[in-house]
């Protein structure tokens, strides 16, 4: 089992930035590949970007390309989300998730954190 809490949110002005925090607890951290996701109201819930097992390898939705920035501390047992230049339509609940391996799929991510709401005002 892998325990996952998110932290970081909150309400940001359009163009400012946030870091979300995704801290694991349970089975060995550096074995997951991490990945965030985001679900706004009314909307599926939507792959923003993933990190490998090692933190030498990202992959990011369009949609955050250029403006998000995944990291990981595995000493730390921790996942990190940067988001710049924020947007309005960026507002969600964004949730961390650990998966054996790489993927963009949800359905291939095993543990899921109780996710933290973004709110980016125009």
């Amino acid at each position: 089992q892998v325990q996952l809490v998110e932290s970081g949110g909150g309400l940001v002005q359009a163009g400012g930035s946030l870091r979300l925090s995704c801290a694991a607890s349970g089975r060995i951290f550096g074995a997951y590949t991490m990945g965030w996701f985001r679900q706004a109201p009314g909307k599926e819930r939507e792959f923003v970007g993933s990190i490998s097992r090692s933190g030498s390898s990202t992959y990011y939705a369009d949609s955050a390309k250029g403006r998000f920035f995944m990291f990981r501390d595995n000493a730390k047992n921790t996942a990190y989300l940067q988001m710049n230049s924020l947007k309005p339509e960026d507002t969600a609940v964004y949730y961390c998730a650990a998966s054996p391996g790489p993927s963009m799929v949800s359905s291939n991510y095993d543990y899921w954190g109780q996710g933290t709401q973004v709110t980016v005002s125009s």
